[in-house]
């Protein structure tokens, strides 16, 4: 059984529902699924203002946090982050930061990783911060496995890149049709991918 790891920062939300439906579809393609967040690292009084950041700081700050063990113990990742100009949010830069032990071991090598973001406007960074997420995939010696093109619904949603979802400022659960089929496109993909290498 392939074993995903989906880790993820979400300030209003929009990130913690898109890595849910990923966690979802891997599990209806046979993998055994992690879901961790990346822990919040501005403090709640900084957002108090904001409604949507506030409700998701509370509704995962008691979840389990992502750990480079959950690298190693994974077969395939899947990152998460919303855009923040043009490249992922500092709390997951600093997550990827931390890993520079594992990666001198070669821990983080010869696994699929994939990635999803969000942006407020069409064209707010989204294909830059996925690409500048995989160079560092690329440095772990990583597999990368971008959706491409390879079904209908990614003409759909646009992005061969990842999955990219233009949020709103509100905290969201539900998406699109063209957005869930693009996130389930991306977990099948991933998952069947990193079966088939570990065949």
């Amino acid at each position: 059984m392939t074993k995903l790891a989906v880790i993820y920062y979400s300030a209003t939300g929009h990130g913690t529902s898109m890595a849910a439906r990923i966690s979802a579809a891997a599990e209806a393609a046979g993998a055994e699924v992690r879901i961790r967040h990346i822990a919040e690292t501005n403090d709640p009084e900084s957002f108090a203002g904001n409604p949507a950041w506030t409700a998701n700081y509370e509704a995962t700050k008691d979840l389990p946090v992502a750990t480079g063990e959950d690298i190693v113990w994974a077969d395939a990742v899947i990152f998460g982050s919303p855009t923040r100009f043009g490249s992922p949010a500092a709390p997951l830069r600093a997550f990827l930061d931390s890993l520079g032990g594992l990666w001198s071991e070669g821990k983080l090598a010869d696994k699929v990783y994939a990635a999803f973001t969000s942006t407020q406007t069409a064209h707010g960074g989204q294909e830059s911060t996925l690409l500048n997420l995989y160079v560092t995939l690329m440095h772990f010696g990583g597999i990368i496995v971008p959706p491409g093109y390879t079904d209908p619904v990614k003409f759909a949603d646009g992005n061969p890149y990842g999955v990219g979802l233009i949020a709103n400022r509100e905290n969201i659960t539900e998406f699109d049709d063209a957005t869930n089929d693009a996130l389930d496109h991306l977990a099948r993909r991933v998952v069947g991918i990193a079966a088939r290498l570990g065949d």
